[in-house]
């Protein structure tokens, strides 16, 4: 969601440019972004500051079996900002990266188990739609994912400034004002994270690669360190 109703630097779109770009929609092929088939929400962490955190939209299509792709959005309007992008992968296909590149990568298991993750309910009645949202969560939840974002919205930035922000999930329940930020979210969406918990009970949890969510380990270990030296 945008944090700033004016959130871009720059004029308005002219009445001529208008004009152009419905002549070049009209007449060309955006083969590409037809292969987006899911909508799903969330919340990221910056891998080097976990303190803050940021709502993404997350529109994804399959490359393969094993590979995901998503454009990052920060709100579902036609007007909304592209901060980032995401790659998801199976864990056969992690299992093949080298250590280093392992530890750019993030799980999904809290984010789904918790009801933090979600697709935006479609026009479909609640228990036909919960019911496809649970076969997408029992796939999602074993995947990895790596991803960069490009414009921080949470600092109120209007242009995409800086280098590209790795990012990470939130893995266990104290890391993000749960009730705050996703309660929010789900009173604009009108979906209800205690219910989606409930609903996902039946979902495996699976094993989490001892290499990902690197962010979390590294401030566990300066919290303790931080703590040893106190006791000193």
């Amino acid at each position: 969601m945008a944090d700033n109703p004016e959130p871009v630097s720059g004029e308005p779109i002219s009445t001529k440019n208008q004009v152009l770009l419905a002549g070049a929609s009209a007449i060309q092929d955006f083969a590409p972004l037809r292969n987006v088939c899911a909508h799903l929400n969330a919340f990221h962490a910056y891998a080097s500051d976990p303190t803050r955190a940021v709502e993404a939209n997350h529109y994804c299509g399959h490359l393969n079996e094993d590979v995901r792709q998503c454009i990052l959005y920060d709100g579902p309007e036609p007007g909304a900002r592209i901060i980032g992008i995401e790659y998801m992968i199976t864990p056969e296909l992690y299992g093949t990266l080298e250590a280093e590149e392992r530890r750019l990568w993030h799980s999904h298991v809290y984010e789904v188990q918790s009801g933090m993750l979600v697709m935006p309910q479609g026009a479909l009645p609640d228990a036909v739609w919960e019911a496809a949202e649970n076969r997408e969560m029992e796939q999602v939840v074993r995947l990895y994912g790596k991803a960069f974002h490009l414009w921080q919205v949470d600092r109120g930035d209007r242009l995409p400034l800086g280098e590209p922000q790795l990012m990470t999930s939130f893995t266990r329940p104290g890391q993000l004002d749960f009730e705050g930020r996703v309660g929010d979210r789900d009173r604009r969406f009108k979906t209800d994270y205690r219910r989606k918990k409930e609903a996902r009970k039946h979902i495996e949890s699976p094993s989490v690669h001892p290499d990902a969510d690197q962010a979390w380990k590294g401030q566990h270990q300066q919290q303790q360190q931080q703590q040893q030296q106190q006791q000193q």
